[in-house]
């Protein structure tokens, strides 16, 4: 790129969509392009994607994702950048739960996401057959085809039975993905386990051990992970996977939070970024040009054309999708489906409530809620006011039915189950529902595959990128590393953009 004072410099770049990764990309762009003009087109009528922090009686709740990995670089590094580094906070010693076989109790030691160890502690979770199948599993012969990818639920239902599946594995990555483990893939939502299969494990104990326990020369490396965006309830605390590693020792807690929630680094990467804001704005086309791009806004009785030079994507997929039609970038991105879930935050007076961080519930127990964030509890900073604050999660994928009742009936549903787990019977002084439609990649079989032929496809359109939670992880780190590397490529003068 030439010297960015020069007006031959003076490049215009169009960001689809204001959530963290595309703030994150224009924020880049700014730091390495400081000449450039930024546009940031957003359909709603507010920023952030599926990060969104609400006022819940008179304190800042998050009702999207409630926290991100500490010990991946890219949140600390940025929040130092911005000034915010202050602002981390990192929860309470309160320990998790689980709610299984119709008892609440503390989450087993000695799994993997989930996955039985050998040293797994799981008679208060699993029948008495359930525990004989796990036992058994170790000694039945056991065959894996290297770089072989399956459903998650597949091969632990014909391992362990269903009750592993379901209850341990399925609440643990359901708070990730709003997922069914018989949807998700292996080699992209644990990819540790895949690893120390391929490596030669010989039974799907001995590779869920292989991974918790990393060899002498990796430990103290950060696990690779794919949580949080949109989910972050309780099973955030257990879950890491997915995405790129780390280097380094890593010291300190495993998660963090912002103690303004999560607009307060929304509105600093907005402000730094310097970007002309369009919220309210759809795009309905994307054309290439024989120099740069046209994105086509607005309804169709009246149309506005926008021409730049590169446009970022950070949409979902099957948003990007459709402004990709006809191109193999499309092919790649139509396999990726989303689901939907809800969030509920409630605030209680005088309720003492469970002294536990949360509890995420079995996908065979009757009740309709997957998981209760105990966010008073979990994080000191929530409540300084003495008041009780929790967020309730609901929707797995396939479910979006479910959720189609109205407000009312959800917070219903909601103070049922709190009722069961916690007798939890009084009237809440503050509700929020956070509807969340389509909120969630869905990592299924072969999505490291799918990635690779987007990313392939995307490298052949000179002046585009594809940027968020569907590419390397559904973490707020993930989606940020994916803007990062996007404005590297836009400014690298060696790259093939702007040619």
């Amino acid at each position: 790129m030439s010297d960015p004072g020069s007006p031959a410099a003076r490049h215009r770049i169009a960001i689809v969509g204001a959530g963290i990764s595309g703030l994150a990309a224009a924020h880049r762009l700014r730091v390495l392009d400081p000449a450039a003009e930024i546009v940031v087109l957003e359909q709603r009528s507010r920023i952030g994607g599926v990060l969104h922090t609400v006022d819940l009686a008179g304190r800042p709740f998050d009702v999207g994702a409630e926290a991100f990995l500490a010990r991946r670089p890219e949140v600390p590094a940025l929040l130092a950048e911005l000034g915010l580094a202050g602002e981390i906070v990192h929860p309470t010693g309160a320990r998790p739960t689980i709610r299984a076989g119709g008892r609440t109790v503390g989450m087993p030691a000695g799994t993997f996401l989930g996955v039985p160890t050998t040293g797994a502690q799981l008679s208060e979770v699993l029948s008495p057959s359930a525990l004989a199948e796990v036992a058994a599993e170790p000694s039945r012969s056991f065959r894996w085809a290297p770089g072989a990818d399956v459903a998650l639920g597949a091969i632990l239902r014909e391992r362990f039975g269903d009750e592993v599946a379901q209850r341990l594995v399925e609440p643990l990555l359901g708070g990730v993905y709003a997922g069914r483990v018989d949807a998700l893939g292996l080699r992209a939502t644990v990819p540790a386990l895949a690893a120390a299969l391929d490596d030669g494990a010989t039974s799907l104990t001995a590779a869920a051990t292989r991974a918790a326990t990393p060899p002498p020369a990796s430990r103290g490396v950060a696990p690779r992970e794919s949580g949080g965006a949109g989910a972050g309830d309780s099973g955030s605390r257990a879950v890491e996977s997915g995405g790129p590693r780390v280097s380094g020792q890593p010291t300190g807690p495993v998660f963090g939070a912002l103690r303004g929630g999560y607009s307060t680094l929304l509105a600093a990467l907005l402000g730094a970024a310097k970007a002309d804001l369009r919220l309210d704005t759809t795009v309905r086309a994307l054309e290439r040009r024989d120099q740069g791009w046209r994105l086509v806004l607005g309804p169709t009785t009246a149309p506005e054309a926008l021409d730049v030079d590169a446009v970022v994507l950070a949409v979902p997929a099957p948003a990007a999708r459709r402004l990709l039609e006809g191109s193999a970038a499309a092919t790649a991105l139509a396999g990726i489906e989303l689901a939907s879930s809800v969030v509920v935050g409630l605030a209680y007076e005088e309720v003492a409530g469970p002294d536990t961080s949360g509890v995420l519930v079995a996908a065979d127990e009757p009740l309709a809620i997957k998981a209760a964030t105990h966010s008073s509890v979990k994080w000191a900073h929530v409540s300084p006011d003495g008041l009780l604050r929790l967020r309730v999660s609901m929707g797995r994928f396939g479910e979006a039915a479910a959720l189609q009742v109205d407000d009312d009936e959800l917070v219903a549903r909601a103070r049922r189950d709190l009722a069961t787990l916690h007798g939890i019977t009084a009237a809440p002084v503050a509700v929020h529902v956070q509807r969340w439609g389509g909120g969630l990649p869905q990592y299924a079989p072969g999505h490291l595959d799918r990635i690779a032929a987007l990313e392939a496809a995307v490298a052949e359109l000179p002046g585009l990128e594809v940027v968020g939670a569907a590419l390397h992880g559904v973490g707020v780190p993930a989606c940020i590393a994916t803007a990062h590397a996007a404005a590297g490529r836009l400014t690298n003068p060696a790259s093939r953009h702007f040619r």
